[in-house]
């Protein structure tokens, strides 16, 4: 969900509690939302369906599980959308923001707008219920700032950290924050909103701080969705740019690894209420750039070209989480490998996006 702004218009009924998705019509949305549908569980998606892509997954939604999966096409920052929405639901996922850096650094107000003041008014609305439910809400990596004390080492294909115990775990929640970029700073003062509300309002609230995220349905860019850019860009026959020498190294998780994670949220929202944790493929899914790029080459999917450009604002040089504080909590692990992961999200484009006028369109879009 980005910063155009929608007219809410409600096409669910009253019929029982629902899960609420906002965003939902997006890559981790619409995955959340299938799962949760696949469960026998009402879900409305409260999304304004900006970002390309979202009619068509919404519409795949509703053609995979029917009455199930409504929509309310508003945006976050209607308070009386958002206020309507959560009557009635007894889970609520706040995924709906806005999700470059890039997009924040030409349009700041507007993705205050979106992740600050918009969370707030999921906030809000949650506070004015007698009987609130669980609000999960994905926050981001980035509240860590670019990690410029973090001493790395430069190999030959990758950056890694001189300490010895970071290396080894990855970034921790008890590492200091430090905003950087107009996104850094709305996601991070979204993040702190949701755990003062806990705290100050008793809300069951929870924040996960995301690291790259991949799997099906993602329109990834430039900007946001990195794994899936690379390959589409491949299997388009389209050249790609790296932002940096390529050895920036991300830990990627498998949606379907974090909707298990957002669902243990839900369950142990008692226990968890209040709590920031780190959410990534952790040590053993990190990647560098030029790392995927050969993991790409060995599944025969390589891009027409490669050019380098200067590194933007806000990129780490080096982020993994360590996740341990979610695990030792709920018991989850990451199930799917960065192997297994990048392989079947190429089988996946491959079976589901076919090649249309020079461009890969998913096969329910032309049929």
């Amino acid at each position: 969900m980005t910063a155009k702004r929608g007219t809410a218009s409600l096409s669910r009924q009253r019929s029982g509690p629902h899960a609420l998705v906002t965003g939902g019509a997006g890559f981790i949305g619409t995955n959340l939302s299938h799962r949760l549908a696949g469960q026998g569980r009402r879900v409305l998606i409260l999304d304004n369906l900006s970002r390309p892509g979202g009619e068509r997954n919404l519409a795949w939604l509703k053609a995979m599980h029917g009455d199930l999966v409504t929509a309310q096409t508003a945006d976050v920052r209607d308070a009386r959308a958002v206020a309507s929405a959560v009557q009635g639901a007894d889970a609520v996922f706040h995924l709906a923001a806005q999700v470059a850096v890039t997009t924040s650094v030409r349009n700041p107000r507007a993705d205050f707008e979106v992740n600050a003041a918009g969370t707030l008014n999921v906030l809000e609305a949650l506070r004015s219920l007698e009987n609130p439910p669980p609000l999960v809400f994905t926050s981001t990596n980035k509240v860590y700032g670019k990690l410029a004390n973090l001493e790395l080492l430069e190999g030959d294909t990758r950056y890694a950290p001189v300490d010895a115990l970071v290396a080894e775990h990855g970034v921790a929640e008890d590492r200091p924050l430090d905003f950087y970029s107009p996104y850094g700073c709305s996601k991070g003062a979204a993040d702190q909103y949701v755990l003062d509300y806990a705290r100050i309002y008793g809300l069951r609230a929870v924040a996960m701080r995301m690291s790259c995220i991949y799997g099906p349905h993602q329109s990834g860019t430039e900007d946001q969705g990195w794994v899936a850019h690379f390959l589409i860009s491949a299997l388009e026959g389209r050249g790609l740019t790296i932002y940096g020498n390529g050895k920036q190294v991300r830990d990627v998780l498998w949606v379907e690894d974090l909707v298990d994670a957002f669902l243990l949220a839900v369950k142990l929202a008692d226990d968890l209420r209040g709590r920031a944790f780190n959410m990534g493929g952790g040590p053993d899914n990190a990647i560098s750039l030029l790392e995927l790029l050969d993991m790409m080459r060995e599944l025969g999917v390589t891009p027409a070209s490669m050019a380098y450009g200067k590194g933007r604002p806000g990129d780490q040089a080096w982020f993994v989480a360590d996740t341990g504080g979610f695990e030792a909590a709920t018991g989850w692990k990451p199930r799917m490998s960065k192997r297994d992961g990048v392989a079947a999200l190429t089988k996946w484009l491959k079976e589901h996006r076919v090649m249309a006028g020079g461009q890969l369109w998913a096969r329910e879009a032309i049929s």
